[in-house]
């Protein structure tokens, strides 16, 4: 087959992981695989060398192209001109398959797919772009455009569950439209370290990062952006840092208000309490995760988050907010605490007990490794992806 990849940005990210995994797997099986991507810009990174790094066992590449029209704001002028562009991409490189990732690459990627008669056009839903902490008016045109993007695809995959019944409930799409494929990762880096890196065990990692053996390390992995919950977390646990030096947060990640956090972490007083990487590249991700004993994700909005997967993966129990598909994968009780977004008294509660329960929460974190183990691996995503394309092409002939 040749398959041709479309997502809005190519930054460090979920869903653009998941993209590439996707791209790399499907090269790997003798697939033709094109990326197709907007500009790259900002603090949040870029998977653009590693997929022009990427080679297949005999040799095969990832076509990977920007188009300099596509962006994540809503742009009147240049969305036209962009899907002009697309449908010229699409007619010169001819694909089986055209998989668009993101909304704004989803909606005029599959719109532009549907126009050239492309056989199989699959759309992949990694978040809503509709959400209660958006504009109204914003939602509003979130929604008329995914119903009207939703006509111009024969499928809808969604990462989560939770994703598919809010698209159904906006009236986006049919019911026998919707195929849920977890998001899939490499498992093995997460599941050893050591496998990837022989320096990364726990007790190196935590000297390297100015952790003791008795501190509590309380991780987030997320962009530092707007509705990832990182202030959350500072007022909750701000006077519990203060009382007891011996709690860490570890932020893992970069973005636009890295200077207004860490200007608020001075005023606190807490910046031998807060530590921050910056950019790390996602495979790295293992290594910052040896050093935590709880993985914490107060995000406001997500698909499925794959950080929180990850930290399962690790054998780390999770705190997270019950947005969207994450109640799929942290269960109060099983692998972690859901606690309601906002709740900063319940976060600090779900916090302070991890803290004094280390054999229950070392049971949690096993529970959620043995429930991820298989399901989020990045071989059984392309495979189940394959046969999406196959069942669809077949369907089309």
């Amino acid at each position: 087959m040749r398959i041709m990849h479309i997502s809005t940005r190519l930054i460090l990210g979920g869903s653009q992981e998941n993209t590439v995994l996707s791209c790399e797997g499907q090269v790997r099986r003798g697939h033709a695989v094109s990326l197709v991507y907007g500009p790259i810009y900002g603090p949040e990174g870029s998977m653009l060398e590693r997929v022009q790094a990427f080679r297949s066992p005999t040799g095969e590449r990832i076509e990977n192209i920007e188009t300099p029209n596509l962006t994540r704001e809503l742009a009147p002028f240049r969305d036209p001109k962009c899907r002009r562009e697309l449908r010229t991409l699409i007619r010169s490189w001819k694909p089986d398959v055209v998989h668009t990732h993101s909304s704004k690459a989803g909606i005029l990627g599959r719109l532009a797919a549907w126009k050239e008669k492309i056989p199989c056009v699959v759309h992949t839903v990694h978040g809503p772009p509709f959400h209660a902490y958006e504009k109204k008016w914003r939602n509003a045109i979130y929604k008329f455009a995914e119903r009207s993007a939703a006509k111009n695809c024969h499928k809808i995959i969604c990462v989560a569950d939770a994703m598919r019944q809010q698209f159904l409930a906006a009236r986006i799409g049919k019911p026998e439209q919707y195929e849920i494929v977890y998001s899939g990762m490499e498992i093995a880096g997460y599941l050893s370290p050591a496998s990837i890196d022989l320096t990364w065990t726990r007790e190196n990692v935590r000297r390297e990062l100015g952790f003791s053996p008795d501190d509590f390390v309380l991780g987030t992995i997320a962009r530092l952006a707007e509705l990832k919950g990182h202030d959350d977390l500072l007022d909750a646990l701000a006077d519990d840092m203060k009382r007891d030096p011996r709690i860490k947060l570890l932020w893992v990640g970069d973005g636009w208000l890295r200077e207004k956090l860490s200007a608020r972490i001075n005023n606190l007083n807490l910046h031998k309490q807060v530590i921050t990487t910056g950019l790390v590249p996602p495979e790295h991700i293992p290594k910052y995760l040896a050093a935590m004993d709880v993985l914490v994700h107060p995000s406001y909005r997500e698909g499925l988050p794959r950080t929180v997967v990850q930290g399962l993966l690790a054998g780390l129990p999770v705190i997270a907010y019950d947005v969207d598909g994450t109640r799929e994968v942290c269960i109060t009780n099983q692998t972690g605490r859901l606690i309601q977004p906002g709740d900063r008294a319940m976060l600090r509660e779900a916090a302070l007990w991890m803290h004094d329960h280390p054999v229950e929460r070392g049971g949690l974190g096993k529970n959620g490794r043995e429930r991820c183990r298989e399901r989020f691996s990045a071989d059984t995503m392309v495979d189940h992806l394959l046969r999406i394309y196959e069942d669809v092409l077949a369907n089309s002939r």
